[in-house]
């Protein structure tokens, strides 16, 4: 009796590990296709009647082409034939929707709705680009660097525009012979009789330098010379009457960093070309209008953007600086888009940003003259984001209003503005986001994508375009990603919760309509094993302001109670919701942290995105501020609430994430005992241009945010325990980051830290051995410092 217990007793063990299987770093970070593939690549036929997409469930090398037939929701693989069904969504149509125009692979497709044929119209060795429908039907298009309208009536082809690079007069402009051209012909008349013969009887000889006399009628095309600028934004008129563009003027002495590659097949390091850091010289825009009916050419009067000499508040930190622009009073440099005409071509506008990131406006155009009027201007001291915020989401609606976003509530909200009247009006309103915008085909509906219900839950909506009660349209609570068919009587909805990875559902069109699942991705090993819904919970900081959390409390807390902090990159990023965290990898490494007795926080700290643009910009010039007391403070709420030991507590994090590991541990020694700084910018002096300006301005013009913000700075602060792991190939944030910060530290005489290189990646890893090799000395930090 008792052995016979004994082996029930045993049974009863092995079946539970196999029902809860242990979760290791190898298993973990091994290719993430033992989780299983998810569903990608969402596109519809023309005729709404098959979803095509890619997927591998039989964990094959590549995934395959999958369509399934809405009616019946049948799945099936999908032949090349069948591919080309899928092309609705990526065709431009005209407003009749009686056509529509793609360029693929350089040449120009027609498409017929109506009979559902595609119609080849171009096979050339040049690339056509950038089709559009002029409002006569006829097909515009760009060929190198001129415009051409396609008649399809008689399928004549005309050129609308004559670019040419260069400068009027130089060696590529044959027009204008040079010395030497003209030398020849001197000798040429010298010497033949013939030739001094037809010059004395004024008959014509041929000369290649001399412009060819074109048929009687015939209208020659003005040249419009570049001359050493890059040409960009080509846009014409619905009438073809005004041809925009803007010319770019290469920055002047902008120096471009490199990459040395040591793991070569040559056996030679190789130099990968870089980026150029933050406060190098930037290009510079001018616009300007060919109004083909009069043959001229003019600028765009940006000198007449309201605000476009007012300079940012943080200058006046800095009195010389602020007395010597005051003194200059200089536009500011800006970068226009545009012009966005309304199918009549009756009026148009254009979106200008400036280059210090302060400010946004929408113009009214005036394109006989090139002047501008003001309809609308987003200022912000600290800069202008949010989700859709520029010239992502504009378009009409009618002749006179378009639609655009705005954070002039404090979130991200649709707008209609009347071009005509300059009226404004605020179609949605609340704390929540406006994070995806789609104008239905009738220009009746709005659809929207928000986080209308919970900062961590997206849902799609609709809405009338004059405004009026926001109808939900899915109800699955997560994520929820959107593919309208172009009937748009179908929703393919890309759905996932915290613990469950991203799966296909059809939805039909309708609130309150079934979602039906269509995919099964997650591997029979994935689902063995039950993975955490985390306590997704918000708290105050000491600002006062709300912060949300994902908390995985221990499963059996080690007798020191330790606690591990996860800090997402990227700043400006989500990571606290209820869809499948894109920190794969981490999510389940929380949950195997927690299975080894840690409670482990996830925080989405202020410049998190999806909660307004406080939230956004709470870093404005001191980047390891709030960010990193958030964490402080998620720390006091774990030792509060899950009763965990403030002795014992790490942090880890790659990329931003690994910035403020290092701001913690330099700057809060106290609270934080060890850290993991993964490919972890240093010194923000030393990053791009595009994402740090934003935040900080540039180190010439703001030392003060630059020495506040880069924890290179505060190296000496250093007690605790730090890891430091980068790729050396780090195209991103480059591998001398972290060089820079190892020579500091061996000058200061720190012997508490280590450095694990990886040769062969970048700043998103690849190989599951450098995975693997990094996780296991994160793991091994943690328990070595906070289970001592």
């Amino acid at each position: 009796m008792k052995r016979l217990f004994t082996l029930l007793l045993l049974a009863g063990t092995v079946a539970q590990a196999q029902q809860n299987p242990t979760l290791s770093v190898e298993k973990i970070m091994r290719d993430q296709k033992w989780i299983g593939v998810a569903p990608t690549n969402f596109r519809w036929s023309a005729d709404s009647k098959s979803l095509f997409f890619d997927w591998n469930p039989e964990n094959k090398e590549k995934s395959e082409g999958y369509q399934v037939q809405v009616a019946s929701l049948k799945r099936e693989k999908s032949d090349e034939k069948a591919k080309t069904l899928a092309i609705g969504t990526n065709y431009i149509y005209t407003d009749d929707h009686s056509m529509g125009i793609v360029e693929k692979a350089g040449d120009l497709y027609l498409y017929h709705p109506k009979t559902k044929q595609e119609q080849r119209l171009t096979r050339t060795t040049e690339r056509e680009i950038n089709p559009r429908f002029l409002k006569d039907g006829t097909v515009v298009f760009q060929r190198g660097d001129n415009l051409f309208a396609l008649n399809l009536k008689n399928n004549e082809v005309s050129q609308l525009t004559n670019f040419v690079r260069g400068k009027a007069g130089s060696s590529g402009d044959k027009s204008k012979p040079t010395i030497q051209n003209t030398w020849l012909k001197d000798e040429q008349t010298d010497l033949f009789d013939i030739i001094k013969k037809r010059n004395k009887e004024g008959k014509p000889t041929r000369n290649r330098f001399a412009m060819a006399t074109p048929d009687k009628g015939e209208k020659t095309l003005r040249p419009i010379y570049l001359e050493e600028k890059f040409l960009s934004g080509l846009v014409v008129s619905p009438d073809a009457r005004y041809v925009s563009y803007k010319l770019i003027s290469p920055a002047v002495g902008a120096v471009n960093t490199i990459v040395p590659n040591y793991i070569t097949a040559s056996g030679y390091t190789e130099d990968i070309a870089g980026r150029t850091k933050v406060g190098e010289p930037l290009p510079t825009y001018q616009n300007y209008i060919y109004d083909q009916q009069r043959d001229t050419v003019y600028s765009v009067h940006t000198d007449q953007i309201p605000g476009i000499k007012d300079l940012p508040d943080y200058v006046k930190d800095y009195p010389k600086q602020l007395a010597e622009r005051q003194k200059k009073n200089e536009d500011r440099q800006v970068n226009l888009s545009g012009p966005y005409w309304n199918a009549s071509g009756t009026a148009a506008f254009m979106i200008a940003d400036a280059q210090d990131n302060k400010d946004l406006w929408f113009l009214k155009l005036d394109a006989a003259t090139g002047n501008l009027s003001l309809i609308d201007r987003q200022r912000d001291e600290a800069w202008i984001g949010g989700p859709g915020i520029g010239w992502g989401n504009v378009g009409w609606v009618d002749q006179n209003r378009f639609y655009f976003q705005s954070e002039a509530s404090g979130y991200s909200h649709l707008y209609l503005a009347n071009i005509a009247t300059g009226a404004k009006q605020e179609l949605t309103s609340g704390k929540w986001e406006v994070q995806g915008l789609q104008l239905s085909k009738d220009k009746k509906t709005f659809y929207i994508t928000a986080n209308k219900d919970h900062p961590g839950i997206t849902h799609f909506y609709k809405l009338d375009v004059n405004g009026g009660p926001l109808i939900q349209l899915t109800s699955m609570k997560g994520g929820n990603e959107v593919t309208l068919s172009p009937d748009e009587k179908w929703l393919a909805i890309n759905y996932s919760y915290m613990n469950k990875p991203w799966e296909l559902y059809i939805q039909p069109n309708k609130p309150g309509a079934k979602a039906i699942q269509v995919t099964s991705s997650s591997s029979e090993e994935f689902k063995a094993y039950p993975w955490r819904e985390p306590d997704l919970v918000s708290f105050k900081n000491r600002y006062g302001s709300d912060v949300y959390a994902r908390i995985y409390p221990a499963k059996n807390p080690h007798p020191n109670r330790p606690a591990v902090v996860f800090v997402h990159g990227a700043g400006y990023l989500q990571n606290v919701h209820y869809w499948w965290s894109q920190y794969s990898r981490e999510y389940m490494f929380n949950n195997m942290l927690s299975d080894n007795g840690y409670t482990v926080i996830d925080i989405d700290y202020t410049a998190s995105s999806g909660y307004g643009r406080d939230h956004r910009t709470g870093i404005y010039r001191h980047m390891g501020g709030k960010d990193l007391t958030d964490q402080v403070d998620g720390v006091k709420l774990l030792v509060e609430k899950y009763n965990v030991d403030p002795k014992h507590v790490g942090l880890y994090g790659g990329s931003y994430g690994g910035f403020i590991t290092l701001m913690a541990l330099f700057n809060e020694s106290d609270v934080f005992a060890s850290g993991a700084a993964l490919r972890s910018v240093t010194d923000w002096a030393h990053y791009n241009h595009g994402y740090t300006s934003n935040i900080l301005n540039e180190p010439f013009n703001d030392e003060l945010a630059y020495k506040r913000s880069s924890p290179i700075n505060f190296a000496k602060g250093l007690k605790g325990n730090l890891l430091m792991c980068h790729g050396m190939v780090d195209e991103n944030v480059q591998f001398q980051d972290i060089v820079r910060l190892s020579q500091r530290f061996i000058e200061l005489g720190k012997d508490n830290w280590e450095l694990a290189v990886y040769p062969v990646e970048d700043h998103g890893f690849v190989e599951p051995s450098s995975w693997t090799d990094e996780y296991k000395r994160i793991f091994k930090l943690f328990e070595t410092t906070l289970k001592k």
